[in-house]
């Protein structure tokens, strides 16, 4: 196994292996993560923050690393490292926290040498039943962003990064119209945006697309709506940043969606890297005005 699949794997084992499940109700899970989390962003010689809130009369936190943090332009990346309900969440969404840390681990590793910084940040309470409140991690940050007067250049989302499949016509679409624009075989990944910041969703994907081993499409849905706003980027848009999600096409595709056949062994490794190695280079070459 290449370098970057075992790191992928082992942080997607030790998520999917914290017993009982990670949701909202399993504090001492969601700690558990928490700090494995903090212990990998500790390892990049970087301060790590604790943002901390209070939903339901428990405390929740986000896990933030900064690169570059003394630049004032900011490019956002995140992750949510809560489940729904009582299972595994290999794909969601340990799939995505570990591309979120890998991520980081390029971006320390290689320095890139940038005119903005980059925060890194794991989100808890993406799931059931704070989707669409105030009391996601994801909206308690981008509103911190807002209220500080942070200028943010983007935010991109790692939401379900590690489901393919190679056989012919394994990917499904909810309409006709869609299946007519994109690939119906299910080893692609997907940038997801609005019409609204179309331009940024089309710099990512040409920065992404650009000799990557992966096929990576794009869409530019006209609304916040329907399937346009189902992970953590959403909460950006609330402030009018531009935000996009990097996405396997969740439960349209992945069967295990909110499953607890949702497990380790349905991942494909080497297809996360290349998700993983396309996101980076995107996220380092981002060109800003």
């Amino acid at each position: 196994m290449k370098a970057q699949n075992k790191r992928l794997y082992t942080d997607v084992e030790f998520l999917t292996t914290v017993s009982p499940a990670r949701n909202y109700q399993n504090l001492e899970s969601l700690n558990k993560v928490a700090n494995y989390i903090t212990n990998e962003f500790g390892k990049l010689e970087s301060n790590v923050i604790e943002q901390k809130w209070i939903a339901d009369n428990n405390e929740y936190k986000n896990i933030i690393v900064k690169y570059n943090p003394e630049k004032k332009k900011r490019l956002i990346v995140g992750a949510h490292y809560d489940v729904c309900g009582n299972q595994p969440g290999a794909d969601d969404n340990a799939s995505a926290v570990a591309g979120l840390l890998e991520t980081a681990r390029l971006v320390f590793g290689n320095k890139p040498n940038l005119d903005y910084g980059i925060d890194f940040v794991a989100y808890c309470l993406e799931e059931p039943p704070f989707f669409g409140t105030e009391l996601m991690g994801s909206y308690v940050h981008a509103k911190s962003l807002y209220d500080s007067n942070t200028e943010v250049i983007g935010m991109v989302c790692y939401e379900m990064i590690g489901y393919f499949s190679d056989e012919p016509n394994s990917q499904p679409f909810p309409t006709p119209e869609l299946a007519s624009l994109y690939p119906s075989t299910a080893n692609f990944i997907i940038v997801v945006g609005i019409q609204e910041h179309h331009a940024f969703n089309m710099h990512i994907h040409e920065l992404m697309s650009r000799g990557s081993a992966i096929d990576v499409q794009v869409i530019s849905f006209p609304s916040s709506g329907d399937l346009a706003g189902l992970s953590d980027h959403r909460n950006y848009w609330e402030f009018g940043y531009p935000a996009l999600m990097i996405n396997d096409t969740s439960f349209i595709r992945n069967p295990n969606y909110h499953e607890q056949s949702d497990t380790i062994d349905t991942l494909d490794f080497d297809k996360m890297t290349e998700v993983v190695n396309s996101s980076y280079r995107a996220i380092k070459n981002i060109s800003i005005v």
